[in-house]
C-alpha cells in the first residue's frame, strides 16, 4: 500500500508540475485591436500579428534595430525589434511577433519576428483578424450607404 501510495503522489506531483511549465511557456495570441485596448498581458509575452504598413520601416544604419508599425486593419501597433529579420519581411506582409509591451504600453518590444514562407501563406491567425476587420468595415461602409 505505501508503495501504491508513493507511486500515486509522484504522479500527482509530475502532473502540477507539468501543468505549471505549459501554463507559464503558453503564449497567447492577443489582437492588435485588443492591445490597443489596453487588453493585453503585463507581465508574461503574448503574440501579435498583421500587415507591415507600407513606409512604416525605419533602420538606424549599420545596426540591427529596426522600428515598423503592424495593423489589423482597425488599429496599429508599433513594433521594436532588435535582431536580423526573417529574409521574407517586407512591408505590406502579414508576420507574427513573439514579444511583450514595454512598461508605457506604447510599443510592442519583439524578441522574435516570423514572416510567411512563400506567396500563398498567411499566418492563420492574421488571416481571421484581418477578415473580421475587413468584413467589419464593408459592414460599416454598407451602413453608411443605406442612411444616405
Amino acid at each position: 500500500m505505501l508503495a501504491v501510495g508513493l507511486a500515486a503522489a509522484g504522479l500527482v506531483i509530475a502532473s502540477i508540475l507539468t501543468l505549471q511549465a505549459f501554463k507559464e511557456n503558453l503564449m497567447f495570441y492577443i489582437e492588435i485591436s485588443e492591445v490597443a485596448k489596453g487588453n493585453a498581458p503585463k507581465d508574461r509575452n503574448f503574440r501579435v500579428g498583421g500587415l507591415v504598413v507600407e513606409g512604416s520601416v525605419t533602420r538606424i544604419p549599420g545596426e540591427l534595430e529596426v522600428e515598423f508599425t503592424l495593423t489589423d486593419l482597425n488599429e496599429q501597433l508599433v513594433v521594436y525589434y532588435d535582431g536580423i529579420l526573417p529574409d521574407l519581411f517586407r512591408e505590406g506582409q502579414g508576420i507574427i511577433a513573439h514579444g511583450r509591451l514595454d512598461d508605457d504600453g506604447s510599443r510592442f518590444i519583439a524578441d522574435q519576428v516570423l514572416a510567411k514562407h512563400d506567396e500563398n501563406y498567411m499566418p492563420p491567425e492574421v488571416a481571421e483578424t484581418l477578415a473580421k476587420h475587413a468584413a467589419a468595415q464593408e459592414a460599416a461602409l454598407d451602413a453608411e450607404a443605406g442612411q444616405q
